[in-house]
C-alpha cells in the first residue's frame, strides 16, 4: 500500500488512540454480497463496489484489519445478511487467507445461509513480475472482484 493516501479521522491521530486487534470493520454496509479482504484487497473491494453499485448490486465489504486473530464472527454475521461472499486477497490462491476464511465458513454458522459457492479472487499462481503492467495482471484488481461478484450472483 506504499503511495496509498486516504482520510482518516481526528481521533486516529490521539497518542491515546488503539485499534481493536482482532476486530473486522464494516467498511460498507450492504445487502446483495459480503467482500471479505484486508490490507490492499479493501481498496479493490471498494472500488469494484462503487461499480457494481451503478449496476444496482449492493456490496457489504468487511475489512478484516488483523487476520491472527482473525474475526470470523463480523464475516458470519455479514454471510447471514447477504447470502453470498467472496473473499479478495493478493496472494496465492491456495492456503491463503480466503482458503482460511472459506473453511471456517462452511465449518461454521453460517453454512447454511449461503445461496452460492463462495469464490476466492486471489493473486495468480506465478511469480510476482516486475514489471508495473504485468503486477497488475498478476494482482486482483477490481474489475476481477465485480466480474466475480456477477458470477456469484449469476447476472
Amino acid at each position: 500500500m506504499y503511495g496509498t493516501t486516504f482520510d482518516i479521522s481526528d481521533d486516529v491521530l490521539d497518542e491515546n488512540f488503539v485499534l481493536p486487534i482482532g476486530k473486522a470493520k464494516v467498511q460498507k454496509e450492504g445487502k446483495d454480497i459480503t467482500l471479505v479482504a484486508h490490507s490492499i484487497g479493501v481498496k479493490f473491494c471498494m472500488d469494484a463496489a462503487e461499480i457494481l453499485a451503478k449496476e444496482g448490486i449492493s456490496c457489504e465489504v468487511i475489512n478484516l484489519r488483523s487476520i491472527r486473530p482473525l474475526d470470523i464472527d463480523t464475516v458470519n454475521e455479514s454471510v447471514k445478511k447477504t447470502h453470498h461472499l467472496i473473499t479478495v486477497e493478493g496472494g496465492f490462491p491456495k492456503y491463503g487467507v480466503g482458503a482460511e476464511i472459506c473453511a471456517q465458513v462452511i465449518e461454521g454458522p453460517a453454512f447454511h445461509y449461503l445461496d452460492a459457492p463462495i469464490i476466492r479472487v486471489a493473486g495468480a499462481d506465478v511469480p510476482m513480475p516486475y514489471a508495473v503492467s504485468l503486477e497488475k495482471l498478476a494482482t486482483p484488481q477490481a474489475e476481477d472482484v465485480a466480474k466475480a461478484v456477477k458470477k456469484v450472483l449469476n447476472r
